[in-house]
């Protein structure tokens, strides 16, 4: 892609994967599944929705974790190369915690994983494509039992009495992404309902992510042109109840904007359990 500046729109139409409710709990593989399984079961129809440029026509009264379930940073990345995971998480996990301690309050911060995405054809070993349809990485019952994976179950037990969050830092990866950027929801435009367990099965456990079915009082956003320097914090789960954002939707799309001749996105996430 040339260097030429595009001019943003303020919002642009696209089409956002939804899941059609069916009444049978769907169900994903974060593995290649045995054979004659599908990687992935549940019925999706795509529904052309209205997507703001957050950064020209914000959510009314400012963005805010902790009110839309997602925020934008500008921060320049302690790492530039993502290929070493050792790098990963000597280097980039460390320096990710104080940011999420500064931006959010959090007393501590526990980075459990990380997953490199890449739109690329020719994908590096363990590194995933982009997520086309709507979700959630955790649900009100999937939430608390991370804590109780990751900590001493006495340890997880005295925390879990407290305020804790379940927030993704995500960031682009060597350039501006110009492809299948993130639509986030507004949470506060999000009905609980809205929201279908299903289940996320790994080799040696069952966790549970959020699928969402359409309702057209969602309000969705999206960053253009996110760089490197930008880091993006998603609300995934918060044990609060008292109006803070709980979770939020998100999902990759495709941009009608994006020019013919753009570089695939590639991004890093950190999922991060944060105590208050």
């Amino acid at each position: 892609m040339s260097d030429v500046v595009i001019e943003q729109p303020v919002e642009v139409e696209a089409g956002l994967n939804y899941l059609v409710p069916t009444g049978v709990k769907p169900a994903s593989y974060a593995y290649d599944p045995p054979p004659g399984v599908p990687r992935r079961t549940g019925e999706y129809r795509t529904r052309a929705v209205k997507i703001s440029n957050a950064r020209l026509r914000p959510p009314p009264g400012g963005l805010s974790l902790d009110r839309n379930g997602f925020e934008l940073h500008r921060e320049a990345s302690v790492l530039s190369d993502f290929s070493d995971d050792a790098a990963i998480r000597s280097v980039y996990y460390p320096r990710s915690e104080r940011l999420l301690k500064q931006w959010t309050g959090a007393k501590r911060v526990v980075i459990f994983d990380h997953t490199l995405r890449d739109g690329a054809a020719a994908r590096a070993n363990g590194v995933k494509e982009p997520v086309h349809l709507i979700h959630n990485d955790q649900t009100f019952v999937s939430g608390p039992r991370r804590v109780r994976d990751h900590l001493p179950g006495e340890e997880a037990a005295r925390l879990l009495q407290g305020r804790f969050a379940i927030v993704n830092l995500w960031r682009p990866v060597g350039e501006v992404v110009e492809s299948s950027p993130l639509a986030l929801c507004d949470s506060r435009s999000i009905d609980e309902r809205d929201a279908v367990a299903q289940d996320f099965i790994y080799p040696t456990m069952t966790g549970e992510t959020y699928a969402f079915v359409h309702n057209p009082l969602h309000r969705w956003y999206y960053f253009p042109l996110m760089s490197p320097d930008e880091a993006l914090l998603i609300k995934i789960y918060d044990s609060a109840g008292d109006g803070v954002a709980r979770f939020t939707a998100h999902t990759a799309f495709d941009d009608p904007t994006s020019p013919p001749d753009a570089r695939p996105r590639r991004s890093i996430e950190l999922r991060s359990l944060l105590f208050f």
